[in-house]
């Protein structure tokens, strides 16, 4: 198992990774539609993918095997390079800059 994924692995590493691409990706194919446009999932759609995305590896296997009612997405339709675009998309999400006691109605 260990040398299946790293053998998808391998020309990913070697794909320069476009976030942009990824973006474009993520709200064209319809990814955002259950994710969010910033991967900040939703309780009755799909889960949360940024801030804290999974590793790669992971991502990949729930893109081309989900686990719940996400319809898969085989390599023949997003390829690997397209795969590690949106990857790079979710990774460059950065994490809110509020905290709890910044915000005025939680602190009351």
């Amino acid at each position: 198992m260990r040398l299946a994924l790293l053998l998808v692995m391998l020309p990913l590493a070697a794909h320069a990774q476009d976030g942009q691409h990824g973006y474009q990706l993520f709200t064209t194919i319809g990814c955002s539609e259950c994710h969010g446009t910033v991967g900040q999932g939703s309780r009755t759609s799909g889960p949360r993918l940024a801030p804290r995305t999974p590793p790669m590896a992971a991502f990949l296997q729930e893109l081309r095997h989900p686990v719940n009612e996400m319809p898969p997405y085989p390599e023949a339709s997003v390829p690997d390079a397209d795969a590690a675009d949106i990857y790079a998309y979710l990774s460059s999400i950065p994490a809110p800059k509020l905290s709890a006691k910044d915000i005025p109605a939680l602190n009351q």
